[in-house]
């Protein structure tokens, strides 16, 4: 046998022996990645939980969860992009389903403050929770999104928050057909986990560097 054939032999069962060695400890090598990706800060009293567009089926119910439990005051609401069919009167809003749902989960009219104007992005969202607490003064804010979008949550919050000294803490909704013991079985958990490399990178590339103006 020449010596090209053999080493090409030896890489063969080195590679064999890493992919057998992945799959027979793929349970917790992928929730070791799925830890280690998910933000999930201790809550405590501040002055607004906030309430990302999309993932009504768990967002704000974790919201209001936390309001129940004395975090604080209020929940800011964020008003997204209406679709087609919301400005026919067709369809509620997300805003508005995020809002009944929330009223039904004893969190009191009073207490539901919506921010922005129709924003139609996690980044758009970011600007507008800074104008917000840059008119009220607000020292302290939870934010409650889906697990795998908490990192992106947190860096970019923090970056375009930072000049107004607020305080951003993250906080995961649990997620209904997944947690970080078996996302990798479930298509939405492979999908969101996926989706959310590929934006975090491009978020890095795009708003990396001075915090960004209106």
């Amino acid at each position: 046998m020449s010596l090209w054939l053999r080493r090409c032999v030896a890489c063969a069962l080195i590679a064999f022996l890493v992919f057998a060695l992945a799959w027979h400890f793929r349970a917790p090598l992928l929730t070791a990645i799925a830890s280690a990706w998910i933000i999930n800060d201790e809550p405590s009293h501040c002055d607004a939980i906030v309430v990302l567009g999309g993932g009504m089926q768990t967002r704000p119910f974790e919201a209001a969860r936390l309001y129940r439990n004395g975090y604080a005051p209020r929940v800011l609401v964020a008003s997204p992009e209406q679709k087609p069919t919301d400005k026919l009167g067709i369809t509620a809003s997300d805003t508005e389903i995020t809002r009944q749902i929330l009223l039904e989960q004893d969190v009191p009219a009073q207490s539901i403050v919506p921010f922005g104007n129709e924003v139609s992005s996690t980044f758009e969202e970011a600007l507008a929770l800074r104008d917000w607490v840059g008119k009220t003064g607000a020292k302290k804010i939870i934010i409650v999104s889906d697990p795998f979008h908490t990192r992106r949550v947190q860096w970019l919050f923090r970056k375009e928050l930072g000049s107004t000294g607020a305080q951003v803490l993250t906080v995961a909704a649990p997620p209904l057909k997944y947690d970080t013991s078996n996302w990798w079985r479930t298509e939405q958990g492979l999908i969101e986990f996926q989706n959310e490399l590929i934006k975090y990178a491009f978020y890095l590339l795009k708003y990396s560097g001075t915090t960004s103006k209106r």
